[in-house]
């Protein structure tokens, strides 16, 4: 409850000790006891100013009537409501619909610092002011694709040119016809690898050993340079060399090239002796699985999986609950398993960790047949273990869908936004530019 009068929303004229204030023509009188608990706040110091001294009022107010002893601020009174609190409960909160990056001008404003802000609205500043920085990115990176005819030079002009070209599908035809073919190199390639396991379609050597069809080495030869020319135009193209190479997805696109050089340097260019040892052949097949990273280039040409990925980051804590549920109920459905088996002489739970199998298979609704119980009581252990796999794997679901469409929306609202916010600089350099022909 209020422990210090209220403020009161009337007119008329101030007692002894008030102050009254009129905030986009919304009245307030203030007492001057309540004022003076943060003595540095504007308030207070109109509060204690003398009224003779014209200069420094008008320095603090927007316009004052000395006769009513009323001070006139050009300001937000939704805003002003809620920075009153702060007088009578030493915190603020940000109603809804107000902007919480307005709210924090009207803070200075007013001489208010953020600290007094409670613990919710401070999340939601700060998720607001993460959201203000990816549209100043975002702005950057639009401006930046715009500035290309004020490159100095000839070759910056080519680099940035080339850098829009391979890295920018919608700012050209050209562009988006390069992406689209680098898109299905990859599909290509993904496919060339699993066909190429297929035994019909292999061929064998000299040693009598299975190799892949020429065919299909010649595809993913060209796949791989095509690949390799890319890589090579992008790092060459690239505004910063240094974030270039430590980022992920070009991280990946040079993991998924490397295998082919690499194997193809130990196949044919290294001596007949060194291909003959057993831990060689062994790295050339591990370097052939490495192939399967291609398919994760796809992630760089497409939207929704790069969504996704960042759906999953933010739903880090679901997933870790989920783990957490399975590997408790693992736990205790296999030692019960193995506990109410044992009775049975063709029993399948030999020990608890073999019994680890038929829990994950189970919880996770798989069931592959090759272990099951053979007792009453191991059959109802399964049945309830069954049960708890599908809750447990059913609470979390909600929480990462909806991160992800969360996350969808918010990325086009913020691409929406940074283009607007393009627009309005366009519109407001042209004004500008009008005026001065003028002049």
């Amino acid at each position: 409850m209020w422990t210090v009068p209220k403020p009161r929303y009337r007119a008329g004229l101030c007692a002894e000790g008030e102050i009254a204030v009129n905030i986009g023509g919304v009245r307030v009188v203030l007492f001057g006891d309540v004022l003076n608990r943060y003595p540095d706040s504007r308030l207070a110091e109109l509060l204690n100013c003398s009224s003779q001294n014209a200069e420094v009022i008008s320095s603090l107010c927007d316009d004052f009537d000395p006769g009513r002893k009323e001070f006139y601020f050009d300001r937000d009174p939704d805003a002003f409501k809620c920075i009153i609190d702060v007088y009578y409960f030493d915190e603020i909160h940000i109603k809804s619909g107000i902007c919480p990056i307005c709210f924090i001008k009207e803070m200075e404003f007013w001489k208010i610092d953020q600290s007094v802000l409670d613990e919710c609205c401070k999340s939601y500043l700060n998720e607001k002011e993460e959201e203000l920085k990816e549209i100043a990115s975002k702005v950057k990176v639009i401006l930046e694709d715009m500035e290309v005819e004020q490159c100095t030079t000839r070759t910056q002009r080519c680099q940035r040119f080339l850098w829009k070209l391979m890295e920018k599908p919608g700012s050209s035809l050209p562009a988006r016809v390069i992406a689209i073919a680098s898109f299905l190199s990859i599909l290509v390639s993904a496919v060339v690898m699993c066909v190429g396991t297929i035994p019909e379609l292999q061929v064998t050597d000299a040693d009598g050993k299975p190799v892949e069809h020429p065919t299909l080495e010649a595809i993913e030869t060209t796949c791989m340079l095509w690949f390799t020319a890319e890589f090579l135009l992008r790092l060459a193209s690239s505004p910063n060399k240094l974030h270039f190479v430590l980022s992920i997805m070009n991280i990946i696109d040079f993991m998924a090239i490397m295998p082919f050089y690499v194997v193809l340097s130990l196949t044919y260019l290294g001596t007949s002796s060194m291909m003959e040892l057993a831990n060689v052949q062994q790295a050339v097949q591990a370097l052939r699985i490495m192939r399967i990273a291609r398919i994760f280039k796809l992630a760089r040409h497409s939207s929704g999986l790069q969504t996704l990925t960042y759906a999953l980051k933010r739903s880090l804590k679901e997933l870790g609950l989920l783990l957490m549920y399975m590997g408790v109920g693992i736990f205790v459905f296999s030692a019960l398993g193995y506990t109410m088996e044992q009775s049975h002489p063709e029993t399948l739970f030999r020990s608890i960790p073999q019994s680890f199998w038929w829990a994950i298979i189970t919880m996770t609704t798989v069931g592959y047949g090759d272990i099951y119980p053979k007792t009453t009581l191991g059959k109802c252990n399964a049945a309830v273990s069954f049960l708890c796999g599908v809750i447990a794997i059913a609470l979390p679901i909600h929480p990462i869908i909806n991160n992800f469409v969360v996350f969808y929306n918010k990325q086009k609202v913020l691409e929406t936004a940074a283009k607007r916010e393009v627009e309005l600089m366009e519109l407001k350099s042209g004004r500008e530019a009008r005026r001065k022909s003028r002049n």
